[in-house]
């Protein structure tokens, strides 16, 4: 298989392979909240408590994520797919037409999430045409509900059906 047939037989898998949504978000070096959509977000370790997500190298925040000593991920709520296009969208002032506060850690903090984890720099690690930035938790917070899904290029919630 040829390198072309390989890149769309993978995004057919990871298309079909359905995730959470999150944002994440921090400040520039003038305190100017940033933040964009996420879908390739882990779980890392318990001790530490490390989370992981990556950010593609072209994006036009890649410096300032790769650079930046903290940053918050936004587990979103299934009530919150209007969030999540548009923190995936451009040219759009994302912070005005969001509900959102700074933390005590000067971290923007977008309301109605299912959890926040805010989070201090641990590693970045370049992979291919992205870098992985690894975040120890300093701050966590869980709303208990239901999360956004994504598959398949459409946003969703868990089927009542799926619970047991």
């Amino acid at each position: 298989m040829g390198n072309s047939t390989n890149e769309t037989v993978f995004k057919e898998v990871m298309g079909n392979y359905p995730t959470g949504v999150t944002v994440v978000t921090t400040v520039d070096e003038n305190g100017v909240p940033l933040g964009l959509t996420v879908n390739s977000f882990a779980s890392v370790s318990l001790d530490p408590l490390l989370v992981l997500w990556s950010i593609d190298k072209r994006v036009s925040t890649y410096d300032i994520f790769t650079k930046t000593e903290k940053f918050a991920v936004h587990v979103l709520a299934n009530d919150q797919s209007d969030i999540c296009s548009l923190f995936a969208s451009k040219g759009t002032d994302r912070f005005k037409n969001c509900d959102w506060k700074l933390s005590e850690n000067n971290l923007p903090i977008i309301a109605g999430a299912a959890g926040v984890m805010q989070c201090k720099t641990f590693k970045t690690i370049e992979a291919g045409d992205h870098t992985i930035l690894i975040g120890e938790i300093v701050d966590i917070q869980s709303e208990s509900k239901e999360p956004l899904l994504y598959h398949k290029r459409k946003f969703g919630k868990i089927p009542e059906e799926f619970y047991i």
